[in-house]
Protein backbone atom coordinates (compact mmCIF):
# COMPACT_ATOMS: atom_id res chain seq x y z
CA UNK A 1 0.00 0.00 0.00
CA UNK A 2 2.84 2.40 0.88
CA UNK A 3 4.54 1.72 -2.45
CA UNK A 4 1.31 2.35 -4.36
CA UNK A 5 0.74 5.62 -2.49
CA UNK A 6 4.30 6.76 -3.20
CA UNK A 7 3.96 5.97 -6.89
CA UNK A 8 0.59 7.74 -7.11
CA UNK A 9 2.06 10.83 -5.48
CA UNK A 10 5.05 10.83 -7.82
CA UNK A 11 2.82 10.49 -10.88
CA UNK A 12 0.65 13.32 -9.54
CA UNK A 13 3.77 15.49 -9.23
CA UNK A 14 4.68 14.76 -12.86
CA UNK A 15 1.16 15.66 -14.01
CA UNK A 16 1.26 18.89 -11.98
CA UNK A 17 4.64 19.73 -13.50
CA UNK A 18 3.19 19.15 -16.95
CA UNK A 19 0.31 21.52 -16.17
CA UNK A 20 2.66 24.16 -14.71
CA UNK A 21 4.69 24.24 -17.91
CA UNK A 22 1.47 24.51 -19.90
CA UNK A 23 0.45 27.51 -17.79
CA UNK A 24 3.77 29.26 -18.30
CA UNK A 25 3.60 28.68 -22.03
CA UNK A 26 -0.07 29.51 -22.63
CA UNK A 27 -1.70 30.71 -19.42
CA UNK A 28 -4.90 29.09 -18.15
CA UNK A 29 -5.73 27.71 -21.57
CA UNK A 30 -2.24 26.23 -21.87
CA UNK A 31 -2.61 24.62 -18.44
CA UNK A 32 -5.98 23.14 -19.39
CA UNK A 33 -4.58 21.76 -22.63
CA UNK A 34 -1.57 20.32 -20.80
CA UNK A 35 -3.86 18.64 -18.25
CA UNK A 36 -5.95 17.11 -21.03
CA UNK A 37 -2.83 15.87 -22.80
CA UNK A 38 -1.42 14.41 -19.57
CA UNK A 39 -4.72 12.64 -18.90
CA UNK A 40 -4.80 11.19 -22.41
CA UNK A 41 -1.18 10.09 -22.12
CA UNK A 42 -1.92 8.32 -18.84
CA UNK A 43 -4.94 6.51 -20.31
CA UNK A 44 -3.10 5.61 -23.52
CA UNK A 45 -0.07 4.37 -21.58
CA UNK A 46 -2.32 2.35 -19.27
CA UNK A 47 -3.77 0.30 -22.12
CA UNK A 48 -0.74 0.21 -24.41
CA UNK A 49 2.20 0.00 -22.01
CA UNK A 50 3.65 -3.18 -23.46
CA UNK A 51 3.24 -2.12 -27.11
CA UNK A 52 4.89 1.26 -26.46
CA UNK A 53 8.03 -0.14 -24.87
CA UNK A 54 8.46 -3.17 -27.13
CA UNK A 55 8.00 -1.14 -30.31
CA UNK A 56 10.39 1.59 -29.20
CA UNK A 57 13.06 -0.95 -28.24
CA UNK A 58 12.78 -2.99 -31.45
CA UNK A 59 11.82 -6.24 -29.71
CA UNK A 60 10.55 -9.36 -31.49
CA UNK A 61 8.50 -12.14 -29.93
CA UNK A 62 9.99 -15.61 -29.48
CA UNK A 63 7.70 -17.96 -31.38
CA UNK A 64 6.57 -21.41 -30.24
CA UNK A 65 8.44 -23.04 -33.13
CA UNK A 66 11.67 -21.11 -32.58
CA UNK A 67 14.63 -22.84 -34.23
CA UNK A 68 17.36 -21.39 -32.03
CA UNK A 69 18.13 -23.72 -29.08
CA UNK A 70 19.26 -20.72 -27.03
CA UNK A 71 15.92 -18.96 -27.49
CA UNK A 72 13.92 -22.15 -26.92
CA UNK A 73 15.73 -22.77 -23.64
CA UNK A 74 15.32 -19.14 -22.62
CA UNK A 75 11.57 -19.24 -23.33
CA UNK A 76 11.02 -22.55 -21.57
CA UNK A 77 12.96 -21.47 -18.49
CA UNK A 78 11.04 -18.19 -18.31
CA UNK A 79 7.70 -19.99 -18.52
CA UNK A 80 8.79 -22.35 -15.75
CA UNK A 81 9.84 -19.44 -13.55
CA UNK A 82 6.49 -17.71 -14.10
CA UNK A 83 4.64 -20.88 -13.12
CA UNK A 84 6.86 -21.23 -10.06
CA UNK A 85 6.01 -17.65 -9.08
CA UNK A 86 2.28 -18.25 -9.57
CA UNK A 87 2.08 -15.79 -12.49
CA UNK A 88 0.37 -16.10 -15.88
CA UNK A 89 2.78 -16.97 -18.68
CA UNK A 90 4.10 -13.70 -20.11
CA UNK A 91 4.86 -13.05 -23.76
CA UNK A 92 8.58 -13.46 -24.33
CA UNK A 93 10.69 -11.16 -26.51
CA UNK A 94 14.30 -10.61 -27.52
CA UNK A 95 16.22 -7.61 -28.83
CA UNK A 96 19.08 -8.06 -31.27
CA UNK A 97 21.75 -5.99 -29.52
CA UNK A 98 25.11 -7.08 -28.05
CA UNK A 99 24.47 -5.19 -24.81
CA UNK A 100 23.39 -7.59 -22.02
CA UNK A 101 20.14 -6.29 -20.52
CA UNK A 102 16.47 -7.12 -19.92
CA UNK A 103 13.15 -5.56 -18.97
CA UNK A 104 9.48 -6.31 -18.36
CA UNK A 105 6.41 -4.37 -19.44
CA UNK A 106 2.60 -4.56 -19.48
CA UNK A 107 -0.29 -3.07 -17.55
CA UNK A 108 -0.85 -6.15 -15.35
CA UNK A 109 0.35 -9.77 -14.95
CA UNK A 110 -2.23 -11.03 -17.46
CA UNK A 111 -0.92 -8.67 -20.14
CA UNK A 112 2.77 -8.77 -19.30
CA UNK A 113 5.78 -9.25 -21.53
CA UNK A 114 9.41 -9.90 -20.62
CA UNK A 115 12.34 -9.18 -22.88
CA UNK A 116 16.05 -10.04 -22.93
CA UNK A 117 18.75 -8.91 -25.30
CA UNK A 118 20.77 -11.40 -27.31
CA UNK A 119 23.79 -9.96 -25.54
CA UNK A 120 22.33 -11.18 -22.25
CA UNK A 121 21.66 -14.69 -23.54
CA UNK A 122 25.09 -14.95 -25.13
CA UNK A 123 27.00 -13.58 -22.12
CA UNK A 124 25.33 -15.03 -19.05
CA UNK A 125 25.02 -18.61 -17.87
CA UNK A 126 21.66 -20.31 -17.72
CA UNK A 127 21.46 -19.84 -13.95
CA UNK A 128 22.27 -16.16 -14.26
CA UNK A 129 19.65 -15.69 -16.99
CA UNK A 130 17.14 -17.37 -14.67
CA UNK A 131 18.04 -14.88 -11.96
CA UNK A 132 17.53 -11.96 -14.33
CA UNK A 133 14.18 -13.19 -15.61
CA UNK A 134 13.03 -13.88 -12.05
CA UNK A 135 13.82 -10.23 -11.32
CA UNK A 136 11.71 -9.13 -14.28
CA UNK A 137 8.86 -11.40 -13.22
CA UNK A 138 9.05 -9.77 -9.79
CA UNK A 139 8.39 -6.43 -11.49
CA UNK A 140 5.36 -8.04 -13.13
CA UNK A 141 4.12 -9.44 -9.81
CA UNK A 142 4.57 -6.05 -8.12
CA UNK A 143 2.78 -4.34 -11.04
CA UNK A 144 5.77 -2.04 -11.51
CA UNK A 145 5.67 -2.34 -15.28
CA UNK A 146 2.65 -0.10 -15.76
CA UNK A 147 4.05 2.60 -13.48
CA UNK A 148 7.40 2.53 -15.27
CA UNK A 149 5.82 2.98 -18.70
CA UNK A 150 3.37 5.71 -17.69
CA UNK A 151 6.19 7.57 -15.96
CA UNK A 152 8.45 7.26 -19.01
CA UNK A 153 5.66 8.53 -21.28
CA UNK A 154 5.04 11.58 -19.10
CA UNK A 155 8.76 12.27 -18.74
CA UNK A 156 9.19 12.24 -22.50
CA UNK A 157 6.15 14.48 -22.95
CA UNK A 158 7.48 16.99 -20.40
CA UNK A 159 10.72 17.15 -22.33
CA UNK A 160 8.83 17.84 -25.56
CA UNK A 161 6.67 20.49 -23.89
CA UNK A 162 9.81 22.18 -22.59
CA UNK A 163 11.14 22.31 -26.14
CA UNK A 164 7.86 23.90 -27.25
CA UNK A 165 8.35 26.56 -24.56
CA UNK A 166 11.71 27.47 -26.05
CA UNK A 167 10.25 27.44 -29.56
CA UNK A 168 7.50 29.91 -28.62
CA UNK A 169 10.11 32.06 -26.87
CA UNK A 170 8.86 35.56 -26.07
CA UNK A 171 5.24 34.55 -26.52
CA UNK A 172 5.36 32.42 -23.38
CA UNK A 173 4.66 34.01 -19.97
CA UNK A 174 7.87 35.58 -18.70
CA UNK A 175 9.58 35.74 -22.08
CA UNK A 176 12.60 33.90 -23.40
CA UNK A 177 14.33 33.58 -20.01
CA UNK A 178 11.35 31.76 -18.55
CA UNK A 179 11.31 29.51 -21.60
CA UNK A 180 14.99 28.69 -21.11
CA UNK A 181 14.42 27.96 -17.43
CA UNK A 182 11.54 25.62 -18.32
CA UNK A 183 13.65 23.83 -20.90
CA UNK A 184 16.38 23.17 -18.32
CA UNK A 185 14.45 22.58 -15.11
CA UNK A 186 11.38 20.67 -16.33
CA UNK A 187 13.12 17.63 -17.88
CA UNK A 188 15.47 17.52 -14.88
CA UNK A 189 12.57 17.50 -12.42
CA UNK A 190 10.74 14.86 -14.44
CA UNK A 191 13.89 12.77 -14.51
CA UNK A 192 14.31 12.99 -10.74
CA UNK A 193 10.75 11.76 -10.18
CA UNK A 194 11.32 8.98 -12.71
CA UNK A 195 14.52 7.91 -10.98
CA UNK A 196 12.93 7.95 -7.52
CA UNK A 197 10.32 5.46 -8.76
CA UNK A 198 12.89 3.26 -10.45
CA UNK A 199 15.59 2.91 -7.79
CA UNK A 200 13.30 1.92 -4.92
CA UNK A 201 11.56 -0.68 -7.05
CA UNK A 202 14.80 -2.27 -8.26
CA UNK A 203 15.76 -3.32 -4.73
CA UNK A 204 12.33 -4.82 -4.16
CA UNK A 205 12.45 -6.69 -7.49
CA UNK A 206 15.96 -7.99 -6.70
CA UNK A 207 14.72 -9.45 -3.43
CA UNK A 208 11.57 -11.03 -4.84
CA UNK A 209 13.42 -12.24 -7.94
CA UNK A 210 16.00 -14.01 -5.78
CA UNK A 211 13.17 -15.72 -3.91
CA UNK A 212 11.51 -16.80 -7.17
CA UNK A 213 14.63 -18.41 -8.65
CA UNK A 214 15.77 -19.68 -5.25
CA UNK A 215 19.36 -18.42 -5.35
CA UNK A 216 20.33 -14.75 -4.81
CA UNK A 217 23.86 -15.49 -6.05
CA UNK A 218 22.57 -16.13 -9.59
CA UNK A 219 21.15 -12.61 -9.84
CA UNK A 220 24.13 -11.04 -8.05
CA UNK A 221 26.55 -12.61 -10.52
CA UNK A 222 24.32 -11.60 -13.44
CA UNK A 223 24.18 -7.97 -12.29
CA UNK A 224 27.98 -7.75 -12.20
CA UNK A 225 28.25 -9.13 -15.73
CA UNK A 226 25.44 -6.91 -17.05
CA UNK A 227 27.05 -3.85 -15.48
CA UNK A 228 30.33 -4.53 -17.28
CA UNK A 229 28.58 -5.33 -20.55
CA UNK A 230 26.31 -2.29 -20.46
CA UNK A 231 29.34 0.00 -20.16
CA UNK A 232 31.13 -1.50 -23.14
CA UNK A 233 28.26 -2.14 -25.59
CA UNK A 234 25.97 0.42 -27.21
CA UNK A 235 22.20 -0.10 -27.14
CA UNK A 236 21.11 2.14 -30.00
CA UNK A 237 17.38 1.83 -29.35
CA UNK A 238 17.80 2.81 -25.70
CA UNK A 239 20.06 5.71 -26.64
CA UNK A 240 17.38 6.97 -29.05
CA UNK A 241 14.69 6.75 -26.32
CA UNK A 242 16.45 7.70 -23.05
CA UNK A 243 13.14 8.22 -21.19
CA UNK A 244 12.73 4.43 -21.26
CA UNK A 245 16.13 3.70 -19.64
CA UNK A 246 14.64 2.99 -16.22
CA UNK A 247 12.58 0.01 -17.44
CA UNK A 248 15.76 -2.04 -17.93
CA UNK A 249 17.37 -4.10 -15.16
CA UNK A 250 20.56 -2.05 -15.71
CA UNK A 251 20.94 1.47 -17.10
CA UNK A 252 21.39 0.89 -20.87
CA UNK A 253 22.71 4.37 -21.66
CA UNK A 254 26.38 3.92 -22.51
CA UNK A 255 28.88 6.33 -21.02
CA UNK A 256 26.42 8.11 -18.72
CA UNK A 257 28.12 7.79 -15.35
CA UNK A 258 26.07 10.09 -13.16
CA UNK A 259 26.24 9.99 -9.38
CA UNK A 260 23.62 8.31 -7.23
CA UNK A 261 21.21 11.29 -7.38
CA UNK A 262 21.05 11.26 -11.16
CA UNK A 263 21.15 7.50 -11.68
CA UNK A 264 18.08 5.63 -12.91
CA UNK A 265 19.24 2.53 -11.02
CA UNK A 266 20.89 1.80 -7.66
CA UNK A 267 24.64 1.22 -7.69
CA UNK A 268 25.38 -2.33 -8.79
CA UNK A 269 27.70 -2.90 -5.83
CA UNK A 270 24.88 -2.01 -3.42
CA UNK A 271 22.48 -4.36 -5.16
CA UNK A 272 25.00 -7.20 -5.10
CA UNK A 273 25.73 -6.60 -1.42
CA UNK A 274 22.00 -6.70 -0.59
CA UNK A 275 21.63 -9.97 -2.51
CA UNK A 276 24.57 -11.54 -0.68
CA UNK A 277 22.97 -10.59 2.65
CA UNK A 278 19.70 -12.11 1.47
CA UNK A 279 21.52 -15.33 0.51
CA UNK A 280 22.86 -15.60 4.06
CA UNK A 281 19.35 -15.12 5.44
CA UNK A 282 18.09 -17.83 3.08
CA UNK A 283 20.99 -20.13 4.08
CA UNK A 284 22.13 -20.43 0.46
CA UNK A 285 25.71 -21.65 0.13
CA UNK A 286 27.97 -19.32 -1.88
CA UNK A 287 29.16 -20.88 -5.15
CA UNK A 288 32.81 -21.87 -5.26
CA UNK A 289 33.01 -20.56 -8.82
CA UNK A 290 30.84 -18.85 -11.38
CA UNK A 291 28.82 -21.24 -13.48
CA UNK A 292 30.76 -21.98 -16.68
CA UNK A 293 27.89 -23.49 -18.65
CA UNK A 294 26.19 -21.49 -21.39
CA UNK A 295 22.47 -20.80 -21.47
CA UNK A 296 21.99 -23.86 -23.70
CA UNK A 297 23.29 -26.24 -21.03
CA UNK A 298 21.04 -28.07 -18.60
CA UNK A 299 20.24 -25.74 -15.74
CA UNK A 300 17.90 -25.34 -12.75
CA UNK A 301 14.74 -25.45 -14.86
CA UNK A 302 15.87 -27.97 -17.50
Amino acid sequence: MAGTLKTSLLLAVMTALFMAIGYLVGGVIGMAVAFAVALLLNVYSWWNADKIVLRMQGAREVSDNERSPVLRTFANDTRALAAHAGLPTPRIYVIDTPQPNAFATGRNPKNAAVCATMGLLNTLTREEVSGVMAHELAHVAHRDTLTMTVTATLAGAIGMLANFALFFGNRSRGGIFTSLAIMIVAPLAAGLVQMAISRSREYEADKRGAEICGNPYWLASALEKIDRGARSNLNQRAEANPAMAHVYIMNPLAGRKGDSLFSTHPATANRVEALHKLAMEMNVTPPERLYPETVTARGPWG
